[in-house]
Parts: C-alpha cells; structure tokens; sequence
C-alpha cells in the first residue's frame, strides 16, 4: 500500500491531505470545513476523481466542523464518485460532524465507517 502523500492545501483553518491506499484516495480534512474553505476539499476530491479514482475515503477523524456548504461538497463528489462506478465512504467522524449529517439525512446516503481502518478493510472486502 502506498502510504506516501499526494498532495495537501491548507488556509488558516482547514488542511486537506491526500494520499492513495490501494485503490482509494485517502482525503483528509483537518479542521473546519464551511463557506470559505470549501473549495479546499473540493478541489482535492475533483483531482482524485479525474486521475481515476472512484473510490474516496473521506477520513472525518480530524473534522471539527462542517456546515451545509461542506456538506454540498461531500455529496457533490459523491454524485460524480458514483457516475464513475464508485463512492464516497466517509470513516470516523466526531460527534459535532456526525450529528450533522444526522439531522440532514444525508448520513443514509453515504457509507459511513466508524474508523479508517474500517473503511479500508470494506476495500477489501468488494468494490464500491
């Protein structure tokens, strides 16, 4: 498995790294995800799927916030991760985060791992 970085973009307050893990891209967002630093996750989770990755797993083990923008964001790719044959499984997230996606709903439309580890092991399990 290659653990090596791909890539990173980082404002005041959100970094965003990538890194392949077999056939995933690994991004993880580290601090608050909202209006003004959504476009840092996006841009990442767009490269991921245009050098053929359809399989992206969102670690939220270091997300402390996100708002209905950084949501959009998350379901944006994963409406494109799944055109392509794959999705968006999002691991670990904290309680502030998770109840999020709770009140909206939109934790029915992803597949959520409890951890990082858990996603990956899925991986392994089958495709998607």
């Amino acid at each position: 498995m290659d653990r090596g970085t791909v890539g990173s973009a980082q404002s005041g307050r959100l970094l965003v790294e990538v890194r392949e893990e077999g056939s995933s891209a690994v991004v993880t967002p580290a601090g608050e995800l909202d209006h003004h630093t959504a476009d840092l996750l996006r841009e990442p989770l767009d490269d991921c799927l245009a050098k053929g990755f359809s399989r992206l797993v969102v670690d939220c083990s270091r997300l402390e916030f996100c708002d209905s923008t950084g949501l959009n964001v998350l379901l944006g790719a994963r409406l494109k991760a799944e055109a392509a044959g794959g999705g968006v499984h999002l691991a670990g997230m904290l309680p502030a985060v998770a109840r999020v996606f709770e009140i909206t709903g939109a934790s029915a439309v992803f597949t959520v791992h409890d951890s990082l580890d858990d996603a990956l092991v899925d991986e392994a399990d089958g495709p998607g």
